[in-house]
């Protein structure tokens, strides 16, 4: 029974997780795809033999899968799940290639491509929104309650009382925005702008670097100033606030990703702070012990990611499709078949690399005992 539970406690969120993203970034592909006319033959969650299914009055196979690791919207005039043109796109008749995606215009294939990751996004968005609107948003206001001796605030000046209005020449709303600048910038210098007794002061800091447990095993790598907040609140918004303050937090997690991928390449943060499917297993299984919230917080956290990863140029990723597209645009012609076909072989193995690489990060991170022990006890 302990060994069910283990498992069950571990991989039944990641599942529910998992398919509710990838849902939601298939479906962007196939309502777009149905808006441009585009005939859609099988919509998967995930891959291998057929659990169940149905099909619909458009004629698509609705159905789910027996491996749960991801899904795929088929087109008339695929191949395969890849999308790649199938041997019969060159002989299709007028009816036909008005149905196919691989005959529509540049622009629509675009579209269709670029709506998973855009999905995803808008996911993203709206479940904050809603969040914001019924739970409210977490809010601490930008005044220094403490500063930590000898830290580099300490350095810089500051003093409790101090109200922090701009970094870096951004306006500051809440004691969250500067301490997610402060973590992802590492020690990168910061011009704060002050109020202290009425008056403005400009402030320079440096952050120090400082290694923490995320609580997931991964040792991470931030920035920290060394002020001291209050107590935080919550701040419910109207409907239109909340969806401004949605679009903020979407933005500002995709811009912390790319710097954080960023800084990876150029050695400042350690590789090994990737995770993997390991990794994410093992993530949803604490932030559904933390409870619904916690859980949807980290599903929100993913549906950004995964919706930023997919427009990476990488070929059998959509930002591969979308770089072979700009490249027809620039062309005036599709690239040929066997260009096409090193491309997505050359992604494949790219993409399996890049997987294996960060699973070997979370077992080294972990060790199998470690995990198997936490599944199965």
């Amino acid at each position: 029974m302990d060994i069910l539970a283990g498992i069950w406690n571990y991989a039944a969120p990641f599942l529910v997780v998992l398919t509710v993203l990838v849902f939601v970034h298939e479906l962007g592909h196939y309502l777009v795809a149905r808006w441009c006319g585009v005939r859609v033959e099988v919509f998967s969650i995930g891959f291998g033999s057929e659990l169940f299914g149905w099909n619909d009055k458009a004629g698509t196979r609705w159905k789910i899968s027996w491996i749960p690791f991801g899904g795929y919207v088929k087109f008339f005039g695929d191949a395969d799940a890849a999308s790649t043109p199938g041997a019969e796109t060159g002989s299709m008749s007028a009816e036909e290639r008005a149905e196919s995606f691989h005959h529509k215009p540049l622009h629509q294939r675009a579209a269709v491509v670029v709506a998973g990751p855009a999905a995803n996004f808008l996911f993203a968005i709206v479940v904050l929104a809603g969040m914001f609107s019924i739970y409210g948003q977490p809010y601490t206001p930008p005044v220094v309650a403490g500063v930590v001796p000898g830290s580099a605030a300490d350095a810089a000046g500051f003093q409790p009382g101090d109200r922090v209005l701009e970094v870096n020449g951004s306006e500051v709303q809440r004691f969250e925005q500067l301490r997610q600048v402060v973590m992802v910038g590492l020690e990168a210098p910061l011009d704060m702008l002050v109020s202290r007794n009425g008056a403005s002061l400009h402030l320079e800091a440096r952050p120090q670097i400082v290694e923490i447990d995320d609580g997931s095993g991964n040792m991470q790598r931030i920035g920290r100033l060394g002020i001291q907040s209050g107590e935080p609140e919550f701040a419910r918004h109207d409907p239109l606030t909340a969806i401004w303050q949605a679009v903020k937090e979407t933005g500002f997690v995709t811009t912390a990703t790319l710097q954080g991928v960023g800084q990876m390449i150029s050695g400042a943060r350690d590789a090994s702070e990737l995770s993997g499917p390991v990794g994410i297993v093992r993530m949803s299984g604490q932030a559904a012990e933390y409870g619904v919230l916690a859980l949807v917080n980290f599903m929100v956290f993913l549906s950004i990611s995964l919706g930023l990863i997919n427009l990476f140029p990488i070929p059998m990723l959509d930002g591969g499709h979308l770089l072979f597209y700009a490249i027809e645009a620039i062309r005036g012609k599709p690239l040929g078949e066997r260009s096409m076909e090193y491309g997505f072989r050359i992604g494949l193995f790219m993409v399996l690399s890049l997987m294996a690489f960060a699973t070997w990060q979370d077992v080294a991170k972990l060790s199998v005992g470690t995990f198997l022990s936490g599944l199965f006890s």
